[in-house]
C-alpha cells in the first residue's frame, strides 16, 4: 500500500469510515519524500528505539520502522487505531499506543517499550499541541534527538537569533535543552487536506548540559519569562517588576550593567549566555 497516494488514502479511510477532525489538526502526507527524509534525519537506525507522536495513517511510521530497531507510536484519535492496525501489519517492530502524549509519562513509556535502547523522538506534530509537545519531549530526558515537522512560524521561533522578531522565551527554553537546526520546508501541497500554512522539519540534538551555566534553572526561566512578558519594557523595568517593589531598582540596574549590558537594553537583545550570567547576578541580589 502506498501511504502517500491520495487515491489510496481516500480508499483506506473510506473503508474504515474515518472522518477528519479539525480539532486534532489532521493533515496526512501525500509527498513520499517528506517521511523518507524526516525518518532519515531522525537518527533512527538498527539498535535505536523511536518514539513517534501522532502517526496518522502511518507514512512516517513506516519509514521509521524500516530504519529503527523498534518504533512506539502514540495516537490520540481512537478512530485511527483500526486504520493503523491495517497499515502497520507488515511491520512487527511497530507498536501503536493509544493515548495523549501531553498526559503520558514519556520516560516510563520509553523504559517499558524501548527498554535499554538509545532513543530518538520523531513526529509530524499537530499544530495545536506543538509547543507543549516539544517541551514535553525535551524535558523527558530520554532522547538523543527530537526531529519534528511543525508550523514554519514555530520552527523560526525555535531557531531564532537574538534581536529578531521571532526570538523569545520558547527559543531559550529549546536552547537550554538542545541545539536546533531547521532542515527543510514542507509546502501545503504535500498534505491532504492541504493546510493553510507552510510546515518545516527541525532536528533538535539534545545537550548533555545547557550552553552556559545558569545557576538556578527556575530563576533563569523566571528572568527569561519576565524579559519577554512585555517586550516593550526595558529589561530593567521588567526585572524590577518581577522581583517586586521591595527590591532596590538601582541594584537591578547594577546587575545588568555588571554583565556589560546597557541599562536601557531590552530582553530580546540578550543571548542565552547573557541571560545565564544575568540570572546568576539576580540570584546574588536575592541572597544578599
Amino acid at each position: 500500500m502506498n501511504l502517500c497516494s491520495q487515491k489510496e488514502i481516500k480508499e483506506l479511510l473510506g473503508r474504515h469510515g474515518f472522518r477528519f477532525s479539525k480539532s486534532m489538526g489532521q493533515n496526512f502526507l501525500i509527498a513520499p519524500w517528506v517521511p523518507q527524509q524526516t525518518a532519515a534525519a531522525s537518527g533512527a537506525a538498527p539498535g535505536v528505539g523511536v518514539l513517534e507522536v501522532g502517526p496518522g495513517i502511518g507514512p512516517l511510521t513506516e519509514q521509521l520502522a524500516k530504519l529503527g530497531e523498534r518504533v512506539v507510536s502514540v495516537e490520540l484519535d481512537q478512530s485511527l487505531l483500526p486504520v493503523l492496525a491495517e497499515t502497520m501489519a507488515p511491520y512487527p517492530n511497530v507498536e501503536i499506543v493509544p493515548g495523549d502524549i501531553l498526559k503520558t509519562d514519556i520516560p516510563a513509556l520509553c523504559r517499558e517499550k524501548l527498554g535499554d535502547l538509545p532513543a530518538v523522538a520523531c513526529a509530524n506534530l499537530p499544530y495545536n499541541i506543538t509547543t507543549p509537545a516539544i517541551t514535553a519531549l525535551l524535558q523527558a530526558g530520554c532522547f538523543q534527538a527530537v526531529t519534528v515537522m511543525i508550523q514554519r512560524e514555530v520552527a523560526l521561533r525555535i531557531c531564532a537569533r537574538p534581536g529578531s522578531a521571532e526570538y523569545g522565551a520558547f527559543t531559550l527554553l529549546c536552547q537550554y535543552y538542545a541545539d536546533s537546526e531547521l532542515l527543510y520546508d514542507v509546502p501545503p501541497a504535500c498534505f491532504y487536506p492541504a493546510p493553510k500554512v507552510t510546515s518545516s522539519v527541525i532536528r533538535m540534538t539534545l545537550r548533555g548540559q545547557p550552553p552556559a551555566e545558569v545557576g538556578d534553572p527556575d530563576l533563569f526561566f523566571q528572568v527569561v519569562r519576565a524579559a519577554f512578558g512585555q517586550r516593550r519594557k526595558t529589561l530593567l523595568n521588567a526585572l524590577h517588576a518581577m522581583l517586586g517593589k521591595g527590591t532596590d531598582k538601582e541594584m537591578v540596574r547594577q546587575a545588568i550593567v555588571s554583565c556589560n549590558l546597557p541599562d536601557t537594553v531590552r530582553g530580546e537583545r540578550l543571548s542565552f549566555a547573557e541571560f545565564a550570567q544575568l540570572s546568576r547576578k539576580i540570584g546574588e541580589i536575592q541572597r544578599s
